[in-house]
């Protein structure tokens, strides 16, 4: 009998199963005519597993900075799924993103979660200059996390949340909706929907 390799060990971020379901209400209906999604900072990969095998129909490209990428892996490997190719090294602020769809086109959607408040503002700057590469014509992008509305925090706890996300980096922080959505504008996307999430997140959509 051949002695198998130990399992790899998995990461595992509890808000991925806590969140996982709401978010994927918001994309079976946003997603439903797409065929090629780009991730963009795919942390452990658990959304990728979890949305992949719910939407068959979806090539699902995890992509993420290197040192995370075996993570990733590990949790792709275990689900084995065949709309899930390996995960591709991405620093957002990268000129040109290493990143294309099995023919070489550009991607006809884009999903992010819990990213936007974790770059500093130049790159999440650099993250839609390079969507505007990576993405189709008729592209859709569903951004999901924490939003400020018209400069003000949403709840308490989004106060308290930006409070320990400055401290630990000055740079990083809750990002204001109008801001953000002034960037997708310049790359031609325009806002659909803003559907409000549970913990005071929310699903923000565009469409080209």
């Amino acid at each position: 009998m051949t002695d198998l390799p130990p399992p790899r060990d998995k990461p595992n971020a509890p808000s991925c199963d806590r969140n996982r379901g709401p978010i994927l209400e918001v994309l079976r209906d946003q997603f439903a005519r797409r065929r090629s999604v780009l991730e963009i900072g795919s942390g452990t990969g658990q959304h990728a597993v979890h949305f992949a095998a719910a939407m068959p129909w979806l090539r699902w490209q995890t992509s993420e900075r290197a040192l995370h990428l075996s993570g990733i892996t590990a949790w792709l490997d275990e689900a084995a799924l065949p709309n899930t190719p390996a995960p591709v090294a991405l620093d957002v602020t990268q000129t040109d993103w290493p990143v294309s769809t099995i023919a070489g086109d550009r991607f006809d959607a884009a999903f992010t979660a819990n990213t936007l408040h974790i770059m500093d503002w130049p790159a999440v700057e650099a993250c839609f200059a390079g969507l505007d590469r990576a993405l189709a014509d008729d592209a859709t992008l569903v951004v999901y996390g924490p939003f400020n509305v018209g400069g003000a925090y949403t709840s308490d706890s989004n106060r308290a949340f930006d409070l320990w996300l400055k401290a630990r980096d000055p740079h990083s922080g809750i990002r204001d909706l109008d801001a953000v959505d002034a960037l997708a504008s310049r790359i031609g996307l325009r806002l659909q929907s803003d559907v409000a999430m549970p913990s005071h997140n929310r699903c923000l959509v565009w469409r080209r």
